[in-house]
C-alpha cells in the first residue's frame, strides 16, 4: 500500500534557523513518499539555504518573495493554500509561531498558513529559554488548541551549545505525523488494533537474565501501519531500542507474564490481536535475589518453567487473532500446527536464516499461513509493507 503521502500536495515552510539543513532532509524524504512538494523559503531561511537546494530535491517551485512579479503567488497568493493537503513548518522559530498564532500574514508562509484550511504541522526549533519563554508557551498552546501539531522539539544539543529542550525534530518524526494526520480517516478508522513488539526478558538475578534477538521492528512497523490506516493502536513492546512512535499507546514490559496482563487489558473492546512479539518458551523456576556467583563447577543447572501461550490463553471470538512464527526448519508444518492450537485467524511465518529476513533487519520476506489451509507466500519487501499486508488480510476478517 502506498504511503498516505502518496500523490498528495505539501506545503513545506522553512524558516531562518540553523535547523534548516534538516529541512532538505525532510523535503527528500517526503518526495520519496510520493509527496508533491512546494517549498516556502522565508527571507531568514536563505541565509542558511539556497532555493537551488530545495529546487533541485523537489524538481517544482520554490516561493520567497510575496511581492515578486515572478512569483506564482503574485497572481494568486493564495493558490497554495487552496490546493495544500497538508502544511508543514520545520524548522520554526519563535518569531513565526508568534506570527501563526497571531494571524499576522506578512510574508508567503504565513499568509499562506492564514488562508489554509489544510492540517498544519509546526515543528519548533530555537534555544530552550527562548521555548520556555512564557510568550512562546502561550502561543504554542494558542496553538495545539486551534488544531495545529507541534512536532517536538527534542532534548539535546543546542546552536548556542547548551543541552535543552529545542531541537528541530529528525525529519522521519515529521514524516511519520504527516502519514498519521493524512490517514486518519483510512479504511481502519474506529478499529482499535492490539500489536505486541520485541523479545521478552526473563530474570535469572538481578544481573541475568533470558531472551532472544528480537529487535522489535517487525511489531513497531505493523503498529505504525495500522496508525497510518486511521487504527487506533496500543502497542505492547518488550525492551527494544526503538524510539517511541507517534501516535501510538506503547506500554513498555519485561516478561511474559507481564505482557500477558498488559494485552489481556488491551484487547477488551479491541478489533485484532497481531502477536508480533518473539516471547521466552521457558522462564527460570526461581529468580534469585542477588547475583549468581562463579562456583567451583563446571556446569551450573538451571531450572526453567513453561511461560503462559499468550494468544492462545486470549478467549474471544470476535477478537481477530494473528500469531508469527520465526522457524528454522519446517516452517510450514510447524506454523499449520500452531494456527490450529492457538485458534488463530492466520500467522506469519518467516524463515530466520533466509538473507535480509527476520531478527534485526528492516526487510522481511512471509508466508501467511490460515485458518482455512490457504497459504500465500509473499516476496521480500520492507517491514512496514509487511505489516499493511497483514492489515489487508485483518480487514478481510472485519
Amino acid at each position: 500500500m502506498p504511503s498516505p503521502l502518496n500523490n498528495k500536495r505539501v506545503v513545506l515552510g522553512v524558516t531562518g534557523s540553523i535547523a534548516c539543513y534538516k529541512a532538505a532532509d525532510l523535503a527528500s524524504k517526503l518526495v520519496q513518499n510520493g509527496a508533491l512538494v512546494d517549498v516556502i523559503l522565508t527571507s531568514a531561511a536563505t541565509q542558511f539555504v539556497s532555493e537551488l537546494t530545495f529546487r533541485s530535491i523537489t524538481h517544482r517551485s520554490v516561493f520567497t518573495d510575496l511581492y515578486s512579479s515572478e512569483s506564482e503567488l503574485s497572481i494568486n497568493h493564495v493558490a497554495l493554500a487552496e490546493t495544500a493537503d497538508i502544511i508543514i513548518v520545520a524548522p520554526t522559530t519563535a518569531n513565526t509561531i508568534a506570527k501563526i498564532a497571531n494571524g499576522i500574514s506578512d510574508d508567503v508562509l504565513t499568509t499562506t498558513i492564514l488562508a489554509t484550511r489544510a492540517p498544519i504541522i509546526i515543528a519548533p526549533a530555537m534555544d530552550a529559554n527562548m521555548f520556555d519563554n512564557a510568550a512562546t508557551q502561550a502561543n504554542v498552546t494558542t496553538l495545539i488548541t486551534r488544531g495545529v501539531f507541534i512536532a517536538g522539539p527534542a532534548n539535546g544539543r543546542l546552536a548556542s551549545g547548551l543541552i535543552g529542550q529545542g531541537r528541530m525534530v529528525e525529519p522521519s518524526n515529521i514524516i511519520s505525523s504527516a502519514s498519521m494526520i493524512l490517514g486518519k480517516d483510512g479504511d481502519f478508522s474506529g478499529k482499535k488494533i492490539v500489536v505486541s513488539a520485541g523479545g521478552t526478558e526473563e530474570a535469572i538475578d538481578p544481573v541475568r537474565n533470558i531472551t532472544n534477538r528480537s529487535s522489535g521492528k517487525m511489531g513497531y512497523a505493523i503498529a505504525e501501519a495500522a496508525r497510518d490506516r486511521g487504527a487506533v493502536v496500543s502497542l505492547v513492546a518488550g525492551p527494544n531500542a526503538i524510539p517511541k512512535p507517534v501516535g501510538i499507546l506503547v506500554t513498555n514490559v519485561q516478561s511474559a507474564e507481564e505482557m500477558k496482563k498488559v494485552i489481556e487489558t488491551e484487547c477488551d473492546g479491541a478489533d485484532a490481536l497481531i502477536m508480533a512479539a518473539a516471547v521466552a518458551d521457558w522462564r527460570p523456576l526461581k529468580k534469585m535475589d542477588s547475583k549468581a556467583k562463579k562456583s567451583t563447577s563446571d556446569t551450573w543447572s538451571l531450572e526453567l518453567v513453561k511461560n503462559p501461550d499468550i494468544i492462545g490463553s486470549i478467549k474471544n471470538d470476535s477478537l481477530i487473532k494473528v500469531g508469527f512464527a520465526a522457524e528454522s526448519e519446517n516452517l510450514i508444518e510447524n506454523s499449520k500446527t500452531k494456527v490450529k492450537s492457538k485458534n488463530l485467524d492466520f500467522i506469519v511465518a518467516n524463515d530466520i536464516t533466509a538473507k535480509d529476513s527476520g531478527f534485526s533487519v528492516d526487510t522481511n520476506k512471509v508466508t501467511i499461513i490460515h485458518a482455512n489451509g490457504n497459504i500465500e507466500s509473499l516476496p521480500l519487501m520492507s517491514k512496514y509493507d509487511v505489516g499493511h499486508s497483514i492489515l489487508d488480510r485483518v480487514k478481510s476478517g472485519f
